[in-house]
C-alpha cells in the first residue's frame, strides 16, 4: 500500500497548523481539544517550518517545568523534519519511524505539504494488507 492510500482515507480537514511564534500553552490546548498527538509548524500551511508533538511539550515540562508554556513554540519543535511522498509504500514509512523513534510524518509534494499521517494510519493500513493477503492465500489454497 502507498501513503496516497492512506491520504485518501483520511478526513478532508487538512493538517493541523499553528503559526510560529505560537505559545507552547496555545499548542498544548490545540492537541487536546482537537485530539491529535503533534502539530505542524508553519506560517502559510503548506511549508513546514517544524512539527511539535505531545511528547515534546511533556519533556520540556519534566525537563524545565511550567515556565516553558509561555514561551514561543519556535524553540520547542524540531526543525528537521522526515517526511515522504505519496509514491512511497507503508514499509518504507513505518521503517523510518520505527528508525527515527517518531509517529507523525509530513508527506510532501515537491516543497509542499499535502499531509501528514501517524503511526496508527501506517499499522492500520498495514494490518489492512496483512488481511488481505491471508484471505487471497487461503483462497489458493481452498481453491477459490
Amino acid at each position: 500500500m502507498h501513503v496516497a492510500q492512506i491520504l485518501k482515507t483520511k478526513s478532508d480537514d487538512g493538517v493541523v497548523t499553528v503559526a510560529p511564534g505560537t505559545s507552547v500553552a496555545e499548542v498544548a490546548h490545540v492537541l487536546s481539544m482537537r485530539r491529535i498527538g503533534a502539530v505542524i509548524v508553519s506560517s502559510d500551511g503548506k511549508h513546514p517550518a517544524g512539527i511539535v508533538s505531545e511528547r515534546d511539550i511533556v519533556r520540556e515540562l519534566g525537563r524545565r517545568g511550567p515556565t516553558c508554556l509561555a514561551e514561543a513554540v519556535d524553540g520547542l519543535m524540531t526543525t528537521k523534519l522526515v517526511t515522504c511522498s505519496r509514491d512511497e509504500t507503508t514499509h518504507d514509512v513505518l521503517q523510518k519511524m520505527s528508525a527515527g523513534r517518531f509517529r507523525h510524518m509530513p508527506v510532501m509534494e515537491g516543497d509542499e505539504m499535502i499531509g501528514l499521517i501517524s503511526i496508527g494510519d501506517v499499522v492500520q493500513s498495514r494490518l489492512m494488507e496483512l488481511a488481505a493477503e491471508k484471505d487471497a492465500l487461503e483462497g489458493m489454497i481452498k481453491g477459490f
